[in-house]
């Protein structure tokens, strides 16, 4: 997504904190992770525990759509009606409906966090029925229906606890112009050739068991918080222009040419990405049946959304990846003559539906599609719109796991997806380039940023991040799980993750369920960890204050200036020669190097100095390093080397 760039441009061009002038006092270790009340309320209905799984109690709202929608390529509307029917498993009865209206975000004097390429007139409804009952849609109360992204609805007929009820639109909307080859704005159209159409239909918003309805605005920025269920979707445009959508096509017998239908087949038999449609193939009666106008039926199950893209100067290619445990899917690729980039992109979408189905969970769906268009980067279940290269392609297809498949609530805390795909796509850059995982000084280069008060903690609504919100949400997660690493071990951490990601499949985690199952999987008590982490913008700020040896034994002593404490990893160079290092549970001898590890337990007691005591076997010590792979925050690497390197050596 667009604001990947940013998190890092924002990042680096931060001034750096500098070191307090006076050494501060002894410091009080939080080790609990806070509560606050909206996890205490799942708390005390039993429907969240402090495992980490959803308990037998744990419940979520299902909505499933009918969408029938037409598109007029000439004035660039998309019309359509809806219904939708909402299942409540909850203990309580639905006295009114959240909806969301994100095409509003396009309308003059709407709120939004950063400026849009194209101004309409928003979504204009001129038919909504709430579980059986007509609205009143020329009420002056309903001037909200024009003016905002999320709006209520009282339900005359509640929706009862355990039952079922519905909801029932119709609508229209100009896609938005955006001025080509322009990439990076969403949701919008080049001319009348190239539309891409997605937050387009009045949406039930997520009712959980934490905070009840999730009414947070659509600003722009912070993203999805979804229900998940099914989508029965019926799109009506002109013969010969092409679909890319979520789901899987349902009618491709009636709408496409048995060329076109062969050409398919072929493309899940090998890895090559074939060509489906060329420029020659194009049109009706080539790549569609011949006619005036076709509808394009589309299905999609456990899915949070849905979203399309159509042109009448598509050229379709197509591949096929191979998720473990559930065989080949095909993967189509539709894009613009011109861009021949995409034609790369199948080998790319194929790397990351196979590496990622392994890191963490097999690709839940049965298609993938990617499409070009106007949005740089943007993810939708089974549909990514975006640019052609490897880094793009690869972050917009790891949001099939998060979000998409684990539904966070990405309008509160971004970190839980973007931030976590940051992380994977280091690991899956890593592979395609068949080379190490840089995760090495990713937790340290946080001290450069601790302190900034611009920066909000991780645990805040991340619609109201502030100027560091691409910063929070995409950059720091990947700081914090290079922590986390130099904790317990990446590959520990990764493993705990894949497991976290198969409990909450298709359900609506929240960071504390996130917190408590990495403890449970990494058996330990990490609640210091996570405090500082996620509820605070502390760093450790360690250094060497001193080095001396007695005794054939050298003491190394170790001081942390900030608030977070960390394990204490020495590494420890010998000069060669002399006697083998006699073992210890603590330390790790490679050759001439020993590296000895303390936990952050060590800091506990409040002391802000460690004595850590090297024994080793009387060889004489050349160098020793704090925190040699840079895991943990520190304004100043510079002081944990001894001897103390001069500036600019």
């Amino acid at each position: 997504m667009r604001a990947v760039v940013t998190a890092a441009v924002l990042w680096l061009a931060a001034p750096a904190a500098t070191h307090a002038q006076t050494r501060p006092p002894a410091r009080a270790v939080r080790r609990t992770i806070p509560i606050t009340r909206a996890f205490e309320h799942g708390l005390r209905a039993g429907t969240r525990d402090s495992t980490g799984r959803p308990t037998a109690r744990y419940w979520q709202l299902r909505t499933d759509y009918t969408i029938d929608a037409r598109l007029d390529p000439v004035t660039a509307t998309v019309s359509g009606r809806e219904k939708v029917t909402i299942t409540n498993p909850s203990d309580s009865a639905l006295r009114f409906l959240v909806v969301h209206l994100d095409q509003n975000q396009f309308a003059p004097n709407v709120a939004r966090e950063a400026p849009v390429a194209g101004i309409t007139t928003g979504i204009h409804l001129t038919r909504v029925v709430a579980n059986g009952d007509v609205v009143d849609l020329a009420a002056p109360a309903a001037a909200r229906w024009a003016t905002q992204t999320v709006v209520g609805v009282p339900l005359k007929t509640p929706i009862p606890a355990h039952g079922t009820g519905t909801f029932e639109a119709e609508w229209s909307f100009e896609v938005p112009l955006v001025a080509p080859p322009t990439r990076g704005d969403r949701m919008g159209r080049w001319g009348n050739r190239l539309f891409q159409v997605a937050q387009w239909y009045p949406q039930i918003a997520v009712y959980d068991d934490l905070r009840g309805w999730n009414a947070e605005p659509y600003l722009g920025a912070s993203e999805f918080y979804n229900n998940f269920g099914s989508f029965d979707v019926r799109l009506d445009l002109p013969a010969g222009w092409l679909v890319g959508a979520t789901g899987v096509l349902a009618n491709a017998d009636s709408i496409l040419t048995p060329g076109v239908r062969e050409r398919l087949a072929r493309a899940t038999a090998s890895d090559t990405q074939i060509v489906i449609v060329d420029t020659a193939g194009r049109g009706a009666g080539r790549a569609t049946v011949a006619g005036d106008r076709l509808t394009w039926h589309f299905r999609a199950d456990s899915v949070a959304d849905f979203a399309w893209a159509a042109s009448n100067e598509f050229v379709w290619d197509a591949t096929r990846a191979t998720i473990p445990g559930r065989g080949v899917i095909p993967i189509d690729i539709l894009y613009l003559p011109e861009h021949d980039a995409y034609r790369r992109t199948g080998a790319f979408a194929r790397h990351a539906l196979q590496f990622y189905s392994k890191l963490w969970m097999p690709y839940a769906f049965p298609h993938f599609t990617q499409v070009d268009g106007p949005e740089g980067g943007m993810e939708y279940p089974m549909l990514t719109m975006s640019g052609p290269g490897f880094g793009v392609t690869d972050h917009e297809i790891g949001h099939q796991w998060w979000p998409m498949m684990v539904g966070v609530n990405e309008t509160w805390y971004g970190w839980m997806d973007e931030g976590f795909n940051q992380y994977m796509n280091i690991l899956s850059a890593a592979a395609f380039r068949d080379t190490t995982a840089a995760l090495d000084g990713l937790g340290q280069s946080y001290g450069r940023m601790s302190g900034n008060e611009a920066e909000a903690p991780m645990m805040w609504n991340a619609n109201y991040g502030g100027p560091l919100y691409a910063f929070t949400t995409y950059g720091k997660a990947p700081m914090m799980l290079s922590a986390l690493g130099g904790v317990v071990g990446d590959s520990a951490v990764q493993r705990a993750m894949s497991v976290y990601a198969k409990d909450w499949k298709f359900r609506h985690p929240s960071p504390w369920d996130y917190m408590f199952a990495m403890n449970r999987e990494l058996h330990r008590d990490l609640g210091w960890f996570w405090y500082y982490w996620l509820f605070t913008t502390e760093s450790v700020d360690g250094s060497i204050a001193g080095v001396t040896t007695a005794r054939g034994r050298t003491t190394v002593t170790v001081r942390q200036d900030g608030e977070m404490p960390s394990p204490v990893v020495l590494r420890v160079e010998l000069a060669p020669g002399g006697r083998p290092v006699p073992p210890r549970a603590n330390a790790r001898v490679r050759g001439d190097t020993v590296t000895f590890t303390w936990p952050a337990d060590v800091w506990f007691g409040g002391s802000r100095t460690y004595a850590a005591v090297l024994d080793v076997g009387g060889r004489r010590i050349t160098r020793i390093i704090l925190d040699p792979a840079g895991r943990f925050p520190d304004r100043d690497p510079s002081d944990n080397t001894w001897p103390r390197q001069k500036k600019g050596q």
